[in-house]
């Protein structure tokens, strides 16, 4: 899965999925993160890549013409390695489709490389978005300062299901939301931690109780936590 991320702050995205599970799936070959500053593709001598919008208003949008430059060179960096995979332009933006566990898989799935664009200031032009954005994101009902931080969630929440990124698979199709529930209460040593004890099927040796408890357990986390995951509501946040 290749992951081509335009944005004004390659160092911050950089950083975060350089790290961990993710670093470690860069260096694999599992996954590729690359890393496109649309800065660099401004006509201005000044770098300059916002401007005030049209019929007035407060803050700056980003303008079309360097994102397209941007976009352009991203196009060219794949014909340059050859690279034909299925792939999907997605801008990060509060008017997208909110992120959930189910698009992410499909994500996975049905595309070889996602070409990201990060939003700044007021958002962008919207003719860069009529022009070449396939599908916009959200990661929740709330504003950010900008798509780079989602960007990283998008990155990571699809990158984990990609074959070779995790050790084993049962890590991603048994875990909390992919089987429809939360997770179930987990606990680690020391057995008593501030007066509190682990469960006593946890340590009875007793594998078929011990999933009867799991599951119990997961059903009614997320009856309290989150039901309309039990409703089959797929629009959450």
């Amino acid at each position: 899965m290749r992951f081509d991320i335009m944005t004004l702050f390659p160092e911050l995205v950089g950083t975060v999925l350089g790290e961990s599970i993710l670093g470690r799936a860069q260096k694999s070959g599992a996954i590729e993160v690359n890393l496109f500053n649309i800065r660099d593709y401004t006509e201005d001598k000044h770098r300059r890549v916002d401007d005030t919008p049209y019929g007035g208003g407060k803050g700056m949008l980003m303008m079309a013409p360097p994102i397209w430059n941007c976009y352009e060179a991203v196009l060219k960096r794949q014909d340059i390695d050859g690279y034909e995979g299925r792939r999907r332009v997605i801008y990060l933006s509060p008017a997208g489709r909110v992120l959930t566990q189910k698009r992410a898989e499909e994500l996975a799935r049905d595309y070889d490389n996602l070409i990201l664009l990060c939003g700044h200031y007021e958002g962008v032009d919207s003719r860069i978005v009529d022009e070449i954005v396939d599908e916009e994101i959200s990661i929740g009902d709330f504003v950010l300062t900008g798509g780079e931080i989602p960007a990283c969630i998008l990155v990571d929440s699809v990158a984990r299901l990609v074959p070779g990124v995790l050790a084993d698979p049962e890590c991603h199709e048994k875990e909390s939301i992919s089987s429809g529930l939360l997770e179930y209460p987990q606990y680690t040593r020391p057995y008593e931690f501030h007066g509190r004890k682990v469960p006593n099927v946890l340590i009875s040796g007793h594998h078929a109780n011990i999933d009867r408890w799991r599951e119990e357990e997961a059903r009614r986390r997320t009856e309290a936590q989150r039901p309309d995951l039990l409703s089959g509501d797929d629009s959450g946040t």
